[in-house]
């Protein structure tokens, strides 16, 4: 069985949220989520979230699971206030706890910041499986953009996270702290072993030059082709050469500060201080 794929596009953050769910049956997990957050004001919204709700009950679906492909550095995940609202299991990848380690150090958590995954429902390690109601998910770890990145194989359907972008846009970035080309490199070379029909998802989409519309479906076998990075069996050495290039020119995403503390914590804030507000913090000269 293949999954149907409901796709819900944030361009304030340019993510990707996915609904996928099982064709003969009721049953529906909801792929990297979005809580809407004004930088300026540090104000949350749940209009992303609301929306994807509205349409699972508008389908008579239940949620089985709220997937993280990552910890995002770009937007913060709304999958607290989905499992809330639907029900469900959070997920993430077994290296959450390298992430939380390492930022925790970095936001001063201290002891009371747990660096075990508790925070999370489930921790996949590769080749770990999963049912959405009578679909079989398949768990690659695909680490290089970050330590704990997670492919989802689901069917024919393969939801990459930032791993890689649409054809004419390339890959991800390797410069965040448990980052490395030569690993993202290794790792797309596991998707690219997917059948060549398997359609790929993508976490972002920003438009490549030239292109009118935003996209987040392409294949396997058009990646393989046509990514402007890795594809036509570019080796290894011109990959990471170029990628290394490429990473030292790029500013750090605008939420990265926000997202980190949030998102290590699978989308919940920081606890509250006794008048009940809550705080995120914000470190000087450590990214």
């Amino acid at each position: 069985m293949n999954p149907t794929v409901k796709a819900f596009f944030d361009e304030a953050t340019n993510t990707v949220s996915y609904v996928l769910r099982d064709p003969n049956g009721s049953t529906c997990a909801v792929i990297d989520s979005v809580l809407d957050f004004d930088h300026a004001s540090g104000r949350t919204s749940t209009n992303s979230a609301d929306e994807i709700i509205a349409w699972i009950v508008s389908q008579g679906l239940t949620c089985a699971w709220i997937l993280e492909s990552h910890v995002h550095a770009d937007h913060l995940s709304a999958a607290p206030y989905l499992q809330d609202h639907l029900g469900g299991k959070i997920g993430i990848g077994a290296n959450i706890t390298l992430i939380q380690d390492t930022f925790g150090k970095v936001f001063n958590e201290g002891t009371a910041f747990q660096r075990d995954g508790s925070q999370f429902d489930a921790l996949f390690s590769d080749g770990d499986s999963f049912m959405i109601g009578q679909l079989r998910g398949e768990v690659l770890h695909t680490p290089g953009h970050t330590p704990a990145c997670l492919t989802y194989v689901i069917g024919d359907a393969a939801f990459v996270g930032d791993t890689l972008f649409m054809p004419d846009f390339g890959t991800a970035r390797c410069d965040f702290p448990g980052g490395s080309s030569e690993m993202l490199y290794n790792s797309i070379q596991k998707i690219l072993a997917l059948p060549e029909e398997t359609r790929i998802f993508v976490g972002h989409d920003y438009k490549a030059p030239g292109r009118d519309d935003f996209a987040w479906e392409t294949t396997v076998g058009e990646q393989k082709a046509l990514n402007v990075h890795i594809g036509e069996g570019r080796p290894l050495e011109d990959f990471t050469a170029m990628r290394d290039a490429r990473d030292a020119t790029l500013g750090m995403p605008r939420l990265i500060l926000p997202s980190l503390q949030v998102n290590m914590r699978a989308g919940q804030m920081p606890e509250p201080d006794d008048q009940g507000d809550v705080f995120l913090k914000l470190p000087i000269n450590k990214l």
